[in-house]
């Protein structure tokens, strides 16, 4: 509640005059006691542009902190271990979908809505079907392709996961990570 000293303060906004003790504006026309404050003002396209770029970046951080697992743990997997391909490169996904999402969670989106169970779920939901792109990706350029060597191993693997970031992002920013205000 606002104390009696404010209430008897006048504003002036513009042209406009607004008296907080009789909530009423100079064309006499009386304001709602319930009336909702007005949304603030959007920010501009430029500071829209600069949050989307920052946002790309911080993503990039922590994709690229993805890719580096997803690299290592494959490579040690199918050339290290002599794994078959498969199994190796969903393991390598899983195990950098677990890195992501601490990642994610405190750096990329940290700003975005609290953690909470629907956000895990979602999270793990859609990185699921990443990986799950990612596999069929992978599997097509390794035996379709006949990627199957070191190099062309990692050149199917680069190319999967260049597909399945570009569906993750979009999905992480629309419906994991929400901003507050759009919060269900």
């Amino acid at each position: 509640m606002v104390g009696p000293i404010v209430r008897r303060m006048q504003w002036r906004l513009g042209p406009v005059t607004v008296n907080l003790s009789e909530r009423r504006a100079d064309t006499g026309r009386r304001i709602p006691e319930s009336a909702p404050p007005e949304d603030p003002p959007r920010p501009g396209g430029l500071a829209r542009a600069r949050r989307l770029v920052l946002e790309v970046a911080r993503f990039g951080v922590v994709g690229g902190s993805g890719v580096a697992v997803n690299f290592l743990v494959f490579n040690l997997l199918l050339h290290g271990l002599k794994w078959w391909p498969t199994p190796a490169t969903v393991l390598a996904s899983c195990v950098a979908m677990a890195t992501n999402y601490v990642g994610f969670r405190f750096f990329a989106y940290r700003d975005r809505a609290s953690r909470t169970r629907r956000q895990i779920v979602l999270f793990f939901v859609f990185s699921g079907l990443g990986v799950a792109m990612e596999t069929v990706l992978f599997y097509a350029g390794y035996h379709g392709l006949g990627m199957d060597g070191p190099y062309g191993s990692n050149i199917a693997k680069a190319a999967s996961i260049v597909l399945a970031s570009a569906f993750r992002f979009l999905v992480y920013r629309t419906w994991v990570f929400q901003h507050d205000g759009r919060r269900s």
